[in-house]
């Protein structure tokens, strides 16, 4: 079995920290958004899982039944950090993906 070039390994490690310091920085300026009780409650949540917003249609907002609005701005702000954090996944994942799948080629054990 070859030994593993480090310097190459090292190249790699480097290039991947600055591919996922890019990408957080991207996925900052990145925003998906969830509504909930069929667009009354909207949320943006940015990439790097900030909410940036939450929108309340005024039907929504009745005195005597808040725990409904509790709930529709609940499942709005839930959702919108699981789309965050799949888009940060999706984002982040193909770099660390990148790097294992080469260091797999460098004949390391585990790999």
């Amino acid at each position: 079995m070859p030994q593993p070039n480090m310097q190459q390994i090292l190249k790699q490690a480097q290039k991947m920290q600055q591919d996922m310091l890019a990408a957080q920085e991207a996925l900052k300026d990145e925003v998906v958004e969830a509504s909930a009780g069929g667009g009354m409650v909207n949320v943006k949540v940015s990439g790097d899982l900030v909410v940036k917003s939450i929108t309340i249609d005024r039907e929504a907002v009745d005195p005597d039944d808040v725990d409904m609005l509790q709930d529709m701005v609940l499942a709005a702000v839930n959702e919108a950090l699981r789309s965050a954090q799949e888009l940060a996944s999706a984002k982040l994942g193909g770099i660390t993906g990148d790097l294992t799948g080469g260091l797999g080629g460098l004949g390391l054990p585990g790999l």
